[in-house]
């Protein structure tokens, strides 16, 4: 029923380093837990919070202690009880007179826990009653994620400070207009290729840094085909481009990889992150929706260049948009494709009330995250803590989604459409009569019927058939009876109605868009103040204008790229950013507010995001910018006296190396076998199956059961927006790549490919797989460990009666495919 984010390796790893900073941060190791916790460095713990834990906190835990604890345990109660706290982070970090509150990473042996759960004897807490089960998990996730809390900032807190300060809060940097600004003078002043590297290099200068050297040109072409379409150049690509000595050898190469196909598939993936993409919902949610053709309208747009601010408003609202056409209506599978939560009828209208209200903060963060950088899901229950964002802008957003529903449209023309629904309806009806026939028919055959059998089954055996004929018929006569069904949208406003004494039932009413009443402390059931739909107050130049066409989906849509132009052109302009050089100039790529990263390099930020509005919004212009600067050409090799100087890398005075996410590596491997399937689009088909050579892109992806690879291998929970993989490293990656029957599939075709492709010779074999793997050429010393590998004496236990030259060939190509080097792009 409620949206719950499940620990996986990556969070299993984060949580047990907070649990030791919870244990032992800043006290000896001897000292009993809880006085761990309670004497622990607070700006340590809170240094420990990644803006996603800090996130969780301010979505999940503050509303929920404001609404159940803070009329004894805040600012606002006459007397505090106690001596607790909890409406600052300093209260919860120390506790009360009773002592600490949690043991970070440790919800059992935490005071809150012990309480909210009623022991038979002991505190019991709130004295008003036991909370919902629901809610006595949510704490325990928190504490056993860490306790993760923001950084102490009493004022900010304080819940008793008064209204937001809306006018203000628009000085904030992100809120600012962008402008392009003239390139700061530069030393080595021979150095930059593009207007961006003069930004970068004068960072460099004030630093005492310079950049590193040009990388070389089988490095760079790597990197380049890697970035710009996620998979490996061919053999025969790299020696073109080696071979090539004309000065703009390299700008060919980009723009062959931007036209190529294989460029929206890579860029798409990046994408379907944030819009928490799944191709199997919920088993509750009723639609013969296809996801599928949400990923591939993805793909096919970003193929097309389509300007960035038309690629959103399409995934916002296509189907009121006059300039776009049914082919578009796939796009509205960003929201289409939202979670659904499951909402039991036969419960109080009150508790379903609150269901739906999760269900519109789940859209209300997707949307303000993706698109501003923003946790505008943070105001639900209260102004913002920490950003201008107050409760009205949260309900004015959230009226726009209460006028929405997600439904099955065909990406047709609305008549073509009507027909097909008709057919399908006059189908369905045809088909259920079947079924009452059928058992009709099954009933006379096993009831005991002393007629004969051909003569009891005569008559529905006839109509049974005179009906599939009509459906034939219906089918055939019917154009494009068969054309799937995309997951979107339509204008539809939601509300929750009692049926009976205790029962609920929901009503939409079509084309009548509604407003939304505050929610007090969150509350559906406690309604304030009606507001109207309409945009952030912090990004309108004054009072913002009131929604007036359907939804307000489209007005919203076009509000993002009016008033919210600078903040969406610098989110979007960082996050393609942040996948080339492997983190963003702001390092928080959807929290662009107060709790945010400051970006590494303003001036920058401003200037090329306004460059891309200039350039007219388009992708593929940004990408120019950025693979083909000075910056981007750099080596990543070892450097001590600059890792010394910039361990993190912030002045980018060289190329980070970044390891491949689990769609390159797997789709890496299949290309250089030589099995890759280039087929672009269609149904998603499993991961797990034997036959499945296609790009990891169509695999199919469940919200609630990851394929065991991809979630080894950090694939983000689509469950909700990802800001950002993060990658780990763990022993179960390791285990699959030894143990994992695709691996050593994989090792066996590249094998037989090594043996097949004309090479008689072993170290000619071996140099042809380096250069098809690492695109380079095999050292000596490479080709010599690779020959007395594999002409070691055979084994005359050969594995399932081969030779053993062959079980080596295998081995060894397992070996190069598991190797760093093919994981890691430098």
């Amino acid at each position: 029923m409620f949206s719950t984010r499940d620990f996986s390796i990556p969070r299993m790893f984060r949580l047990l380093a907070m649990t030791l900073v919870g244990l032992f941060g800043g006290v000896s190791v001897g000292l009993p837990g809880e006085l761990a916790a309670a004497e622990a460095d607070p700006a340590e713990h809170a240094a420990s919070a990644s803006p996603e834990d800090i996130q969780y906190f301010e979505a999940r835990i503050r509303p929920l202690l404001f609404k159940r604890c803070y009329g004894c345990h805040s600012s606002q109660a006459k007397t505090v009880h106690g001596g607790l706290r909890l409406d600052t982070a300093a209260g919860l970090r120390k506790g009360g007179d009773s002592g600490p509150l949690f043991v970070a990473g440790d919800a059992a042996a935490s005071r809150m826990i012990q309480a909210v759960n009623y022991p038979p004897t002991g505190l019991q807490m709130p004295p008003t009653g036991k909370l919902p089960a629901e809610e006595i998990a949510e704490l325990t996730r928190w504490i056993e994620r860490g306790a993760p809390l923001p950084v102490d900032n009493t004022a900010a807190e304080d819940t008793s400070s008064g209204p937001m300060d809306v006018r203000r809060g628009r000085s904030f940097w992100s809120f600012q207009p962008v402008k392009q600004i003239p390139p700061p003078e530069v030393r080595q002043s021979d150095w930059p290729r593009r207007r961006i590297d003069r930004f970068l290099l004068a960072g460099m200068e004030r630093q005492g840094l310079a950049p590193a050297p040009q990388v070389d040109r089988e490095t760079l072409i790597r990197r380049v085909t890697f970035d710009l379409t996620g998979l490996p150049p061919t053999s025969g690509e790299v020696d073109a481009f080696l071979n090539d000595s004309a000065p703009d050898a390299y700008e060919l190469l980009v723009e062959r990889l931007l036209a190529s196909p294989h460029y929206g598939e890579r860029w798409g993936r990046h994408w379907l992150d944030h819009a928490r993409y799944t191709d199997v919902t919920a088993s509750w949610v009723e639609t013969r929706g296809q996801a599928w053709l949400y990923r591939d309208w993805v793909v096919r747009a970003l193929n097309e260049d389509v300007p960035y601010d038309q690629f959103v408003k399409r995934q916002i609202a296509t189907d009121l948009m006059p300039e776009t056409g049914p082919e578009d209506i796939p796009a509205l599978g960003f929201f289409g494709l939202s979670p659904v939560y499951w909402k039991e009828l036969k419960l109080d209208p009150e508790i379903i009330k609150g269901v739906v209200a999760e269900e519109w903060e789940e859209r209300i963060d997707a949307f303000s995250r993706t698109f501003l950088g923003l946790t505008v899901a943070c105001a639900r229950c209260h102004d913002h803590k920490f950003d201008p964002v107050t409760m009205q802008d949260y309900y004015a957003i959230a009226g726009v989604f209460a006028s929405s529903r997600m439904s099955d449209r065909y990406p047709l023309p609305e008549t073509q459409a009507a027909e097909i629904t008709k057919a399908r309806a006059e189908v369905a009806r045809l088909e259920a009569q079947i079924q009452k026939l059928s058992k009709k028919k099954k009933a006379k055959t096993t009831g005991g019927d002393e007629a004969t059998p051909a003569a009891a089954d005569s008559d529905p055996q006839q109509q049974i058939a005179a009906l599939k004929e009509q459906i034939e018929q219906i089918r055939k006569a019917t154009p494009l009876y068969d054309t799937p069904v995309a997951m979107a949208l339509d204008e539809a406003s939601l509300y929750v109605l009692p049926n009976g004494p205790d029962g609920t039932k929901l009503e939409y009413k079509p084309g009548e868009p509604r407003d939304l009443p505050v929610f007090i402390r969150g509350n559906p059931s406690n309604p304030g103040k009606v507001v109207s739909r309409r945009f952030l107050e912090v990004l309108s130049p004054e009072t913002p204008e009131p929604f007036t066409r359907g939804s307000g989906r489209l007005d919203l849509a076009e509000a993002l790229f009016k008033e919210g132009a600078p903040l969406a052109a610098r989110v979007i302009v960082n996050r393609v950013w942040a996948q080339h050089f492997g983190k963003g100039i702001v390092d928080t790529p959807s929290d662009f507010g107060t709790q945010g990263s400051p970006p590494s390099h303003p001036e920058l930020l401003d200037d090329l995001a306004a460059r891309f509005i200039e350039a007219g919004w388009s992708l593929k212009w940004l990408h120019r910018e950025i693979v083909l600067s000075a910056t981007y050409q750099q080596s990543s090799r070892h450097d001590a006296a600059k890792i010394a100087a910039d361990p993190n890398n912030r002045w980018l005075a060289r190329m980070n190396r970044r390891r491949l996410d689990v769609e390159a590596w797997r789709d890496a491997m299949l290309f250089v076998s030589g099995e890759l399937d280039p087929q672009i689009g269609g149904p998603a088909v499993e991961l797990t199956a034997s036959n499945n050579v296609r790009r990891t892109l169509y695999g199919k992806v469940a919200r609630r059961e990851l394929n065991d690879m991809l979630r080894i291998y950090d694939f983000p929970d689509p469950s909700g927006h990802s800001p950002a993989r993060e990658p780990t490293t763990t022993p179960l990656q390791q285990l699959f790549v030894l143990n994992s029957p695709f691996v050593q599939d994989r090792a066996a075709s590249l094998a037989k490919r090594l043996r097949g492709d004309g090479e008689a010779d072993p170290e000619a074999q071996i140099r042809h797989a380096y250069r098809l793997l690492f695109a380079r050429a095999a050292t000596g010393r490479e080709v010599e460990i690779g020959r007395r590998f594999l002409s070691a004496p055979e084994d005359a236990a050969a594995k399932n009666g081969a030779p053993f030259s062959v079980s080596r060939w295998t081995d060894y190509a397992q070996a190069l495919l598991g190797s760093n080097e093919f994981l890691f792009v430098d």
